[in-house]
């Protein structure tokens, strides 16, 4: 054969080699059909085997799906310039990393991933300068130390047994000593549950024990609704001075809050005022001297005028209480009692079956003008009932009681003792009472009972027998300081949920908690006036003190006295 001849021979034997490599990786990319002139040039060339160098490269084809994942032995096969060096170090490094500490455990053999370039005594002190690798190499010299077991090839997760044993052990005791902390727990919850139950249990046999009857209300209510009628119509008819008087029903009763039984009444008659001007008497901002603007011939209540034009709250008085004693002097079963030191109001008996019924009415004046200065940072409902609230509020007129002490010696700017007016809201604190929660809806049928009214009473309950039992020490102290107290509780836990019916005893021991903190430091502001302090003279420490101790002694003992 000629040259010619074994070039095309030697050349056809090249084309199809290449053909046939270049088919063999179409398979391994997913099987994929050749050119249609790849297969004619096939058919026309005859079938040759290819060379040795030809089917070790098809060896060396990477399996199906695995395109993306080329790893570092293909790429080794490149020639070994600059960068095929720098490659191979790389790899060698990447290497390293994973399999030194295998090969410290089996004796130095090198890794299958590796190319058996890097001696074992070079691998190990790569593995000790490797971050990675030291703690992986530590664990498993460890383990094979503890298995006798160094010469074998052990898989990465076999040295972590004996460590998962110990490990088990400590979640063993620690669940035993957690169970057993859990049931001192439980023990100790139970006891104070068991406790609270039991408090629980007392408050609401108090409150039941506390409850009028309706039919009481009902009888209590029609005998004086009728004798403060009659006050009333005398006072139309017979009074030249308090003819335009107007009812207005205030105190515990009207709020509900009312405890044992339905024996005492407060009712204002009071006499509108227009264009007045208040100066101060006291320091607090609580008393006033009231003087008329104008003074018109035809105003009855001229004749009460002194010579600075201011009007005598001890004459009013006065000339009160003799109408009030004409209108019921023909009334069977009612008696005027003597006045009291301090006490503004004309106090009738009313003896109704085997009770009898007190009923304070009370002169007053009914100021349309603004709130006092005294009472700008007082009356602080903005987060418990609103400000739209409280603006309905202070719309509203105010009313001024006489101070009348039976003394007329203490004098101030040349103004009288027993001419001084008290600033009284108890109109306001009537409507908080009935409106009492953030909700409209609270403690209405159809929303959530709340426990603020349920306190007031428990708290005027204890404060009553106490004083029946200590009479000498606590004859001071009246109900309207337990008010008092609820009032600014309330606005410091304005929620409704803060006053839940399910959390009673809490509730309650909160507020006797305040109750006692304002005792031992005699302070106790006023709500609308914060300037003055309910628990200034005439109360002193001592006897301040003596009741703390008290409402101490009933809750460390679980109120005894209300066992009484």
């Amino acid at each position: 054969m000629t040259g010619r001849g074994r070039a095309g021979k030697g050349k056809s034997t090249r084309e199809q080699a290449s053909l046939d490599e270049s088919h063999s990786r179409s398979k391994s990319r997913g099987k994929q059909s050749p050119p249609p002139d790849a297969k004619a040039k096939s058919k026309a060339v005859p079938r040759v085997r290819s060379p040795r160098g030809a089917r070790e490269k098809e060896k060396q084809s990477p399996p199906p799906g695995t395109k993306a994942k080329i790893n570092s032995e293909e790429r080794s096969s490149k020639p070994r310039g600059a960068s095929g060096q720098a490659h191979i170090t790389k790899t060698k490094k990447k290497c390293s990393a994973t399999s030194d500490a295998t090969d410290s455990v089996s004796g130095g053999s090198t890794s299958p991933n590796c190319n058996g370039d890097v001696k074992p005594k070079q691998k190990m002190e790569l593995a000790k300068n490797t971050p990675e690798c030291k703690d992986t190499a530590d664990t498993k010299k460890t383990s094979s130390r503890a298995t006798g077991k160094a010469g074998s090839n052990v898989c990465a997760l076999s040295p972590q047994r004996p460590r998962r044993a110990e490990s088990q052990k400590a979640k063993l005791d620690k669940k035993t000593s957690c169970s057993r902390l859990d049931e001192r727990a439980s023990a100790k919850d139970y006891a104070s549950a068991k406790d609270y139950a039991s408090a629980n249990k007392v408050l609401l046999s108090t409150l039941d024990k506390l409850k009028i009857k309706t039919s009481a209300k009902s009888d209590s209510s029609s005998i004086i609704n009728l004798i403060v009628n009659i006050i009333i119509k005398h006072m139309k008819e017979k009074s030249e001075y308090f003819r335009d008087v107007e009812k207005l029903c205030t105190g515990s009763y009207y709020e509900n809050v009312k405890i044992s039984e339905p024996d005492e009444f407060d009712v204002m008659l009071a006499v509108r005022v227009d264009r007045v001007v208040l100066q101060q008497f006291d320091e607090e901002g609580a008393f006033y001297s009231v003087a008329l603007k104008r003074t018109p011939s035809k105003n009855p209540l001229r004749c009460f005028l002194q010579e600075d034009n201011t009007l005598s709250a001890s004459k009013m008085l006065h000339e009160f209480r003799e109408h009030v004693k004409k209108a019921v002097e023909s009334t069977q079963g009612v008696r005027v009692e003597r006045k009291k030191a301090g006490c503004p109001a004309v106090t009738l008996l009313v003896m109704q079956d085997d009770m009898e019924i007190g009923l304070d009415i009370v002169l007053s004046l009914e100021v349309h003008s603004s709130w006092p200065e005294f009472t700008k940072d007082g009356f602080q409902i903005d987060s418990w009932l609103g400000t739209k609230v409280k603006k309905d509020y202070k719309s509203k007129p105010f009313y001024l009681v006489p101070k009348y002490t039976g003394k007329g010696n203490e004098e101030r700017d040349g103004v009288s003792a027993k001419d001084a007016w008290r600033i009284s809201f108890s109109h306001v604190e009537k409507g908080i009472l009935t409106n009492h929660g953030q909700a409209k809806t609270c403690c209405e049928s159809a929303g959530m009972k709340c426990c603020r009214k349920p306190c007031l009473k428990l708290l005027k309950y204890l404060l009553h027998q106490l004083k029946e039992k200590h009479p000498k020490e606590l004859s001071k102290f009246f109900s309207y300081l337990c008010k008092t107290t609820l009032l600014h509780a309330c606005a410091a836990r304005p929620a409704d949920s803060d006053w839940d019916m399910a959390g009673l005893s809490d509730c309650f021991q909160q507020l006797l908690e305040d109750f006692v903190g304002h005792l031992r430091q005699a302070q106790l502001p006023n709500f609308f006036i914060p300037t003055q302090n309910l628990l200034g003279s005439p109360f002193d420490k001592r006897r301040l003190e003596f009741l703390a101790d008290c409402i101490e002694r009933e809750r460390n003992n679980g109120f005894p006295i209300f066992g009484k």
